[in-house]
């Protein structure tokens, strides 16, 4: 078996928790995980990618090949598009339809969203929509985590566990509303 995700975002919108939430659940299912990341302008609203491979044996390389993507998971619609080339014949697009507009030409959203949902497999979630109902606008990344758990090749168990330990130093609450957002997340994308 082998799963290789791309995680896209800009700045601030947690992808690096993301991959730290499925990478973690991986290895403790007893998955083979690699991780690559680029983050320089994550302070500035700039593009954020990872790289994450998950296999039941050996991974050769961090880095994903061309084609070779099972999943892209965004946390903006945008940055979904930007790694499309990777994305195998048989992948599948997970994104938040909330546009981080970052750039002066950002596209018209219509035609963005148009685009998204023209490809073989892919869900749009309102995250933004769904971690306000969670309790808090931050928890956006955790609805879309939930929004691809269907997909991933761990238990929900797991994220769940993980989700507790990694928001566990800023207390309960916190804790409680990315359960909720992982959640609303996992129901949305049903």
């Amino acid at each position: 078996m082998k799963y290789d995700i791309i995680l896209a975002g800009v700045g601030g919108q947690g992808v690096l928790a993301v991959g730290a939430i499925i990478a973690s659940s991986a290895m403790k299912e007893g998955l083979a995980v690699k991780q690559s990341e680029v983050h320089g302008m994550s302070q500035r609203g700039g593009a954020v990618l990872a790289n994450l491979r998950l296999a039941d044996g050996p991974i050769a390389s961090d880095l994903i090949p061309l084609g070779g993507a099972s999943l892209i998971l965004s946390m903006e619609p945008l940055e979904s598009l930007r790694y499309l080339r990777y994305l195998a014949p048989s992948g599948a697009v997970i994104t938040a339809a909330n546009p981080v507009v970052n750039i002066p030409d950002y596209p018209e959203l219509d035609g963005l969203l148009a685009r998204i949902r023209s490809l073989p497999w892919a869900r749009l979630v309102d995250g933004e929509k769904l971690a306000r109902e969670a309790g808090s606008a931050r928890a956006t990344n955790m609805v879309m985590v939930g929004a691809a758990s269907h997909r991933l090749p761990v238990k929900v168990e797991t994220l769940e566990h993980y989700i507790r330990a990694i928001f566990a130093a800023k207390g309960d609450k916190v804790v409680e509303t990315n359960l909720k957002a992982f959640r609303l997340g996992r129901e949305a994308a049903a």
